[in-house]
């Protein structure tokens, strides 16, 4: 089972309008409205692949049960913990004229050290079941750095394999707990190693310290270059063929959820990414976030090229 953690759970609703124009009334074309958030962007991409999953994290409100009811046509199991206040909005704008997204994201409800607390124990026994815990995105106001800190350590303390996907702060203090995996961009391993980051071979530098320093597995999003991946079986390099993007918010979490699977599956380094990283390309070619076709995926599986650097 992936047991899949957003702190900060949301409906992502996506307009799509022609030629937005601001400081004026504009008429939305279309408009879907999904459950949302990091962790549920992964959740849903591991179920669609055929996962067992299990989300959890905080919702509230007529808005939270929203998010839950909207999970179960996935085959998604919510084990959410609910608070006061209403779970947040996140608002994609897609302008078909000029090919500009363009975003808002609601800060959501406040949290006390209480609720968090409340959650620890909910946390606990989940991972009990767990294979892989996928923990992804911001945490609620009121919470502060060490919040994945705490839900790594007690992932790590059950035996299980944590993969660590936040940014900022999050990250720096999550990282202390030494998740499994964690995927920094580039400004993300600047921030964490100092380093300029500027050549190929100094972000594998880069990415090579902090595995030294206990992170099982630091991949690295190079965007449309593709991605690597450092771990103990070596450093490898996946680069996608190029594809008809249609939307890609949420990619960096289907390539999440093809690492859990992979690690749950027990396979090698390598093909892990080659799953990630074809995951990741099928969903940017379909309009709703965190949401793949398998047939697509089927198809750039062969594609995705995988070299070993040295």
């Amino acid at each position: 089972m992936i047991l899949t953690v957003t702190l900060n759970a949301a409906i992502d609703k996506r307009y799509v309008v022609e030629n937005m124009k601001m400081g004026e009334v504009n008429r939305v074309k279309e408009c879907t409205y999904v459950p949302g958030g990091k962790g549920l962007n992964v959740s849903k991409p591991a179920s669609i692949y055929g996962a067992e999953v299990v989300a959890t994290g905080f919702v509230g409100g007529h808005a939270g049960n929203y998010i839950e009811d909207a999970l179960t046509p996935f085959g998604i199991k919510s084990a959410f913990y609910h608070v006061e206040g209403e779970s947040r909005s996140c608002i994609n704008i897609w302008d078909e004229t000029n090919h500009v997204q363009t975003e808002f994201l609601e800060p959501g409800f406040t949290l006390t050290e209480e609720d968090f607390l409340g959650f620890e124990e909910r946390f606990k026994a989940l991972v009990k079941d767990a294979d892989v815990v996928a923990m992804s995105g911001s945490v609620p106001k009121g919470l502060d750095g060490t919040a994945y800190q705490r839900l790594v350590s007690i992932a790590k303390d059950a035996g299980k394999s944590v993969i660590l996907d936040t940014s900022g702060k999050l990250l720096e203090m999550g990282i202390e707990a030494k998740p499994t995996l964690i995927k920094p961009n580039i400004d993300e391993i600047r921030m964490l190693t100092g380093k300029s980051c500027n050549d190929i071979q100094e972000i594998i530098e880069a990415a090579k310290a902090i595995h030294e320093k206990g992170v099982e597995i630091v991949a690295v999003s190079l965007g449309a270059d593709g991605s690597l991946a450092v771990g103990d079986e070596g450093v490898f390099r996946a680069v996608v063929p190029r594809i008809n993007a249609v939307n890609t918010v949420g990619c960096g979490d289907s390539m999440i959820a093809g690492f859990a699977l992979g690690i749950s599956e027990g396979l090698p380094l390598e093909e892990t990414l080659r799953r990630a990283s074809a995951i990741s390309a099928a969903a940017a070619m379909r309009e709703e976030t965190g949401f793949f076709v398998m047939e697509d995926m089927e198809k750039l599986l062969p594609q995705i090229e995988i070299s070993r650097i040295e």
